[in-house]
């Protein structure tokens, strides 16, 4: 998923979105280390995808921070 198609999600959605793509990473880490990972490279876009999700959210985190100090 891209950032402007996250960035239109709500953050519950986001951090269930967050949450799905950490267990698949789980579950991917487990097929590679039985041998049966096929698609090494869907490893990398998990990995980006739980980045962007955790930018986003810091994003907003920090734009929350700001209004609450003006």
């Amino acid at each position: 998923m891209k950032a402007a198609e996250i960035r239109e999600l709500s953050t519950d959605e986001i951090r269930t979105q967050m949450d799905e793509a950490r267990e698949e990473i789980m579950k991917l880490r487990f097929q590679q280390a039985t041998g049966e990972l096929v698609d090494y490279t869907r490893l990398r876009h998990v990995r980006r995808s739980i980045a962007r999700c955790m930018t986003i959210l810091n994003e907003r985190d920090r734009e929350a921070a700001m209004e609450g100090e003006e």
